[in-house]
């Protein structure tokens, strides 16, 4: 039975394209009805699209695999944007009333406009998160109705490459999938994996993804930082192809044996070792010293980007991790010897119910920003079928019998042709009876010459406008 209402979500990371369709259920739950993916390893990367053509390709791959999935097709989807290039940059916009008045929307409006004309070298604004507005010496979240003379609106712009979201829409302009709207994926991935008490007492979210880790700041319910590190989970894999072996070989050695936190057992008298498929044998201490080294590399600088947004000792529900990176053993203590904060904990799925592909949406945490695109949907993805509109005032028809006897249907489009035709004769006759009973009129009335009336009026006409008396 084809899927007639549905929400579609495309997520483009460093390591693969996802797609995603679903509907959410009256009870707050998602029901997910397809699922599809595609490697991107070669055309895209640390989020970036480098190779429109193939990013085209993969795109209408995955859209064809939902559509086979749903029995149906897809209209436009809701796309997550992101990648190295992303960030925030601050900002803030005056105004300086003649007197004391009223804050007007208008006002507010006007300041909005001209935050986003802030010149910006090869960046774009993707979004802006409006943080407080400082009405003379007092903050508002909500300025319009306020008193005062001097509004300072703060705005947080969420910027990017300009060719990030040009390349975006050309894949798809290319690929010939519409799309619903752009969405910061941090953003979305936040508002999945976060609680409104979480974000409203101050907390940072880590995603450690591929190729990056993203950094998301909330406090009093609003993003205040966000930086993308171009460090990630492939950093540390490639790290340890150092020991001579594959990438696809060294995440299995990661998976399944690392540890941030590696400590060899004192009493063991040799060195705990792991097999490889060649026959070779790595000590384990050899492996998590590489490990290590990288995973406290990376969780430096995100400790380093919390000390940068400024509210590294506001963040009074801690840090969270999500993505795949965050499953590396002992990850949270280690970045708690790294930093200052105590509460650290990692979210591997969403928080909202999810019922469905349970074995390809494993609780993992690298799906969590792609089931985030999908709950933050809200239009119908489904093509609908548009039906011609009935005649006003028409009732409708009753159908035609497709199936009757095509004799009886010639008979009777014979007929309707000779009905029109006798129809046209008869209005061709009645239009020339017309113009000869008005050509006969017109013949008598010039054989009869003027009337009395007319040759009266015409004689007193020449008598009172005689040439003699115009001169």
């Amino acid at each position: 039975m084809a899927t007639t209402d549905f929400i579609a979500a495309i997520e483009l990371s460093s390591s693969k394209i996802s797609g995603i369709a679903g509907k959410k259920n009256s009870d707050g739950s998602i029901q997910v009805l397809a699922y599809a993916r595609e490697d991107a390893s070669s055309f895209i990367h640390k989020g970036v699209i480098y190779n429109i053509d193939k990013t085209a390709q993969a795109l209408a791959s995955i859209t064809n695999k939902l559509e086979n999935q749903l029995n149906n097709s897809i209209a436009k989807v809701y796309v997550g944007i992101g990648g190295q290039s992303l960030r925030t940059v601050k900002n803030a916009v005056s105004r300086t009333l003649d007197e004391e008045g009223i804050i007007s929307q208008e006002l507010v409006d006007s300041i909005c406009d001209e935050n986003l004309e802030v010149p910006l070298a090869d960046m774009s604004v993707l979004d802006v998160a409006p943080q407080e507005y400082k009405i003379d010496n007092t903050l508002q979240a909500d300025p319009v109705g306020v008193a005062g003379q001097h509004i300072t609106g703060q705005f947080l712009n969420i910027v990017a490459r300009a060719s990030l979201k040009k390349n975006l829409e050309h894949s798809f302009e290319q690929a010939k999938v519409e799309i619903a709207d752009l969405l910061i994926a941090p953003i979305a991935l936040a508002n999945a994996v976060l609680t409104e008490n979480e974000m409203r007492s101050g907390c940072a979210l880590v995603d450690f993804g591929a190729d990056t880790t993203t950094i998301s700041v909330y406090k009093n319910n609003i993003l205040r930082y966000l930086s993308v590190l171009p460090l990630g989970g492939n950093t540390i894999t490639r790290d340890i192809t150092s020991l001579q072996m594959e990438e696809q070989d060294a995440e299995k050695l990661k998976l399944q044996y690392g540890n941030a936190l590696y400590e060899e057992e004192e009493e063991s008298e040799t060195p705990a070792v792991c097999a490889l498929e060649d026959g070779r044998a790595i000590e384990l201490a050899t492996l998590n010293n590489i490990i290590g080294a990288r995973s406290e590399e990376i969780l430096a600088n995100v400790w380093n980007q919390l000390q940068l947004s400024g509210y590294e000792d506001k963040l009074f529900s801690g840090v969270v991790f999500t993505g795949g990176g965050a499953n590396l053993k002992n990850i949270e203590e280690a970045f708690r010897k790294q930093s200052k904060i105590e509460k650290v904990k990692t979210m591997r799925f969403v928080h909202d119910t999810v019922h469905g592909f349970s074995d390809v949406l494993a609780k993992d945490g690298m799906q969590n920003t792609l089931l985030g695109l999908l709950a933050a949907g809200n239009e119908n993805c489904c093509l609908q079928e548009v039906k011609p509109a009935q005649p006003a005032g028409n009732p409708a028809s009753t159908p035609a019998d497709m199936f009757g006897n095509d004799e009886a249907l010639k008979e009777q489009e014979a007929a309707a042709r000779a009905a029109k035709a006798q129809r046209e004769k008869e209005e061709k006759e009645r239009r020339e009876k017309e113009r000869k009973e008005r050509e006969k009129k017109e013949k008598e009335k010039k054989k009869k010459g003027p009337s009395w009336f007319e040759k009266t009026f015409n004689k007193i006409s020449n008598e009172i406008f005689s040439d003699d008396d115009m001169k």
